[in-house]
């Protein structure tokens, strides 16, 4: 796998080509990141940001281009409701970037919580339902409103380096992150029947709210927090980075379709491409022939039209 290095100036489609573009956690971290830098490639790009809370005054975009749609990410009507808004305003949506997150939420293995009655008391959740399961209905709604388009779009979701290799202490961040990667990867050939690119976008340590928000106990704020793991020699990425990956994918187009960028030391690899072609070496040859003679097994539904205005059950 080799090193790339994306450059704005670069981005051609992107910088010729006004589109309508989603983005949830959009007004802060690396989706405000990748509004800001949408905005700077493109003042005619329709941004719409889907958040909890708007966009900090920083963020300048001519306002009648920005929909702000307040919601609470796990509500599946909130969502819906804001790609409705967004269609009936811009007339169509071209990419999505599948982005709202949260650090993991205190220990739910090792510490045991008991409930009014004295037993022991549900999991918290929160982590699941915002990181997978609010993450897979952002994709269905991208995945309905792309095939609208006769050229499809594209659609880019937010994993991590906790999604490839699982961090201690983060157990329930990472088994989020490692499903959208699988979600990414059982989605990339039916989305290619309908013209849609569906890819990740994995980063290390990144300078965002979520930072200190994973580090709650400490009180620092996220760029103290990053300062101090930088001394001792962990890689941090800055939010920059991780939006040039994002545009860099929707700017590619089809051919960012199964693409997993990874982000360290602000530095870029593309994961997925250099794992599948080295699959013999950690599968092993007679594993892999076995599995490839085991996908024509009619196991599961598959998109058999390429028409994105055919509905599928």
């Amino acid at each position: 796998m080799s090193l790339f290095q994306p450059d704005a100036a670069d981005l051609n489609n992107l910088k010729s080509n006004p589109k309508t573009i989603v983005i949830t956690g959009g007004s802060s971290g690396i989706g405000l990141a990748t509004a800001n830098l949408l905005s700077s490639l493109n003042s005619s790009h329709n941004l719409v940001l889907i958040d909890l809370n708007g966009p900090p005054s920083s963020f300048k975009h001519d306002s009648s281009r920005v929909l702000v749609h307040k919601c609470n990410i796990t509500s599946w009507k909130d969502q819906r409701a804001g790609f409705e808004a967004a269609y009936k305003r811009f007339g169509r949506i071209d990419a999505v970037f599948v982005n709202a997150g949260i650090a993991e939420y205190k220990d739910q293995f090792f510490t045991d919580d008991l409930d009014a009655d004295g037993k022991l008391k549900e999991p918290d959740r929160r982590v699941l339902n915002i990181d997978m399961d609010a993450a897979a209905d952002t994709t269905k709604l991208a995945i309905h409103y792309l095939r609208k388009n006769k050229e499809g779009g594209q659609i880019a979701l937010t994993a991590s380096l906790a999604g490839y290799l699982a961090s201690a202490g983060a157990p329930l961040y990472s088994a989020a992150k490692h499903g959208v990667v699988g979600l990414m990867r059982a989605l990339k050939q039916e989305c290619a029947k309908v013209k849609i690119a569906v890819s990740v976008v994995a980063p290390a340590i990144t300078v965002t709210p979520i930072l200190s928000s994973g580090n709650r106990e400490n009180g620092q704020t996220a760029d103290a927090y990053a300062k101090d793991m930088a001394q001792v020699g962990v890689p941090i990425n800055k939010a920059e980075s991780i939006a040039l990956a994002v545009c860099w994918l929707f700017d590619q187009g089809m051919a960012a379709n199964g693409a997993g960028v990874f982000v360290q030391a602000d530095k870029f690899v593309d994961l997925e491409r250099g794992l599948a072609k080295s699959r013999e070496q950690w599968m092993g040859k007679e594993m892999l022939e076995l599995f490839r003679g085991g996908r024509k097994a009619p196991l599961f539904m598959r998109l058999d039209s390429e028409s994105p205005s055919k509905p599928k059950i």
